[in-house]
């Protein structure tokens, strides 16, 4: 009965501060591996890997909508507000990057490619930074084989 009233007291909570204005933090992203498959590029062959972010819907659409206001990615004036990084586990090698995903619903085909025959690292993780507020919210770690 005690965690019943709380955790409706928690979503009376919610509720208020939402209605009130008041921002609330995002969860942190929630990875896994969906697919692992070949693809050719230019005439050289890559091993893509391409992950899923379960809790994708926790994240408001205004985090990845287009903010003009905000420095470009490269030539994109029109970057999202958060952009996504994928990273190697261990050497915090960068694998690669998303700055324009436009909705929450495009954190389901992130990925990251590496030469065919290349050893992925064991885990990697992602980082979504959202630049407005400033704040990165950090994944789990995810294998890189099914």
């Amino acid at each position: 009965m005690i965690r019943t009233t709380s955790a409706r007291l928690s979503l009376v909570f919610s509720a208020l501060a939402a209605s009130a204005g008041i921002a609330q933090a995002q969860p942190n992203p929630v990875i896994y591996l969906m697919k692992v498959e070949p693809v050719t590029i230019r005439g050289q062959n890559f091993m893509r890997y391409y992950y899923d972010v379960f809790n994708k819907e926790q994240y408001p659409a205004a985090m990845f909508a287009a903010a003009p206001n905000l420095p470009p990615c490269g030539n994109n004036t029109s970057a999202s507000r958060a952009w996504v990084d994928i990273f190697a586990n261990g050497t915090n090698r960068r694998l690669n990057g998303f700055c324009a995903l436009g909705t929450p619903s495009n954190l389901s085909g992130i990925w990251f490619a590496l030469p065919e025959g290349e050893i992925p690292p064991s885990y990697i993780y992602i980082e979504i930074n959202d630049r407005q507020t400033n704040t990165k919210y950090r994944s789990n770690l995810a294998d890189t084989v099914m």
